[in-house]
């Protein structure tokens, strides 16, 4: 049996069945990291004793033959803007370098309390700010599926891990598109929940408003396994919201057909490279054959949402991010003589330059005389983008688009132009000020065999549709 290889829903049965054991398997995803992870880039921390020590425990719950939690033994990877007990959190930037955290991550500490084995924390955009990892304060991440391009961002790590098979699965984050983007990528599924759907208690915030948690798996059915234990109200949270959570996995089963699905003539237009529309309009196909209808639609406000993203992040991030001084947490700035001089230096020192461009410009759209022009039209534009949504969800119960225009692209092609990087999220970031649930799945590769993804945006709160769609396409297309 080939370790490396298992899914969280195969995981869960060898060790449930005892034909294999927590500490083994342990050992052997760390025998893989150090093997592999030097030419990937995707771990920052590793928590090797913390891990053995967990799968020890739960080895010594099989061996008296005790009740097993739903996800034992389940090696899983931690994105670093996520916080664990103990645990350096560094979010990608040097300013947090050496900061361990004194609390848990509600939706780690949910996955732990499931039984699920911590591998380590995962390479990332500084602050969660990027498209291609490169943002790293560290380093870059490659992307497995070819070393020389990036494997998106902002979880760039986590995706990079799964499809490494460095971890069984991961937990990233989503601001703009930030796991949507690199599990397209990477070749791997990844999951958007709906806003307040998963507790942010314990991610370290970008953009409070625009801020998710959710899974990167191999499959969709990990996927709405991860997303069952996640999810739920937690007080301590008090943007999570109090709707029932169902039995995800449950839900994958039940039949698609007679279901509408919207196709936006918006996300079929300029920019989007040929290979990636013609994969995404084959798998749109595959959905109508398994019993979807398929119903044109317009989402008539989306040439307007990358702004608008830009504008509402970018404020978000400016005030998030005063908090980092040099006085409080991680990184200041040795020799200074006047307590100025030490904010000054220790956040020009301990921030990269993609985060000094975002905290720049949302100062600059808060500041008097331009707040009305910039952040209150932009929360303006979002209203607009939210009716649309809603104005299509009365016709259909799903809506399907790529989810990047274009594969994976070389690392240092975009690097130095913001801009354009930008563009990369162009299909993802409505979703997040909309606040509605999104999913990616593998659909295809360009003739370069670089993975291309297919999205599927739902109702509020109706992840189970997205994950029964997003099932069903799978077993569709391993079956053709």
């Amino acid at each position: 049996m080939d370790l490396n290889a298992l899914t969280v829903a195969s995981t869960r049965t060898a060790i449930a069945e005892r034909s294999i054991s927590p500490v083994p398997l342990v050992e052997a995803f760390y025998k893989k990291i150090e093997t592999d992870d030097p030419k990937i880039g995707a771990y920052l921390t590793l928590c090797k004793d913390r891990a053995l020590a967990k799968a020890t425990h739960i080895q010594s719950l099989a061996d008296r033959g005790d009740a097993l939690p739903p996800l034992a033994g389940v090696p899983i990877a931690i994105k670093d803007v996520m916080v664990i007990q103990g645990i350096q959190a560094t979010a990608g930037s040097k300013i947090l370098k050496g900061f361990i955290s004194p609390y848990d991550c509600t939706a780690v500490k949910r996955l732990e309390e499931a039984g699920a084995i911590v591998l380590g924390k995962t390479n990332c955009d500084e602050f969660a700010m990027g498209s291609s990892n490169e943002n790293s304060g560290y380093f870059p991440v490659h992307n497995p599926r070819d070393l020389s391009r990036v494997p998106g961002g902002s979880s760039g790590g986590s995706a990079a891990a799964v499809a490494a098979n460095i971890s069984v699965a991961a937990l990233g984050s989503d601001t703009g598109g930030s796991i949507r983007q690199p599990a397209a990528f990477c070749g791997v599924v990844g999951l958007l929940p709906t806003y307040g759907r998963v507790s942010r208690y314990g991610l370290i915030a970008f953009a409070s408003s625009l801020d998710h948690i959710g899974p990167i798996t191999k499959t969709v059915k990990d996927a709405a396994i991860l997303l069952r234990y996640i999810a739920g109200r937690d007080p301590a949270d008090s943007t999570s919201a109090d709707v029932p959570v169902p039995d995800y996995e449950e839900e994958i089963g039940k039949p698609v057909k007679g279901l509408k699905l919207g196709v936006p003539k918006e996300y079929f237009g300029e920019g989007l490279e040929p290979e990636t529309r013609a994969a995404v309009e084959a798998a749109i196909q595959t959905m109508a054959r398994a019993g979807c209808e398929i119903v044109p639609i317009s989402l008539p406000h989306t040439e307007y949402a990358i702004p608008t993203y830009y504008v509402i992040a970018t404020a978000e991030a400016s005030s998030n991010l005063a908090r980092f001084d040099g006085v409080r947490y991680g990184y200041r700035s040795p020799g200074v003589r006047t307590l100025s001089e030490m904010y000054r230096r220790s956040r020009d020192q301990g921030f990269g330059a993609e985060v000094k461009r975002r905290i720049l410009l949302g100062t600059y759209v808060l500041s008097a005389g331009y707040y009305d022009a910039y952040y209150l039209k932009a929360q303006r534009v979002r209203t607009l983008l939210t009716r649309d949504f809603e104005d299509a969800f009365q016709k259909v119960d799903a809506i399907v688009t790529p989810t990047t225009p274009t594969p994976a692209f070389k690392l240092g092609e975009k690097v130095d132009d913001p801009v354009s990087m930008y563009l990369a999220d162009i299909y993802t970031v409505t979703a997040d000020l909309v606040g509605v649930p999104g999913i990616s799945v593998p659909c295809g590769n360009s003739r370069q065999g670089l993975p291309i993804g297919v999205q599927i945006l739902g109702r509020h709160f109706d992840e189970a549709t997205l994950l029964r769609l997003a099932h069903v396409y799978e077993h569709e297309r391993a079956s053709a």
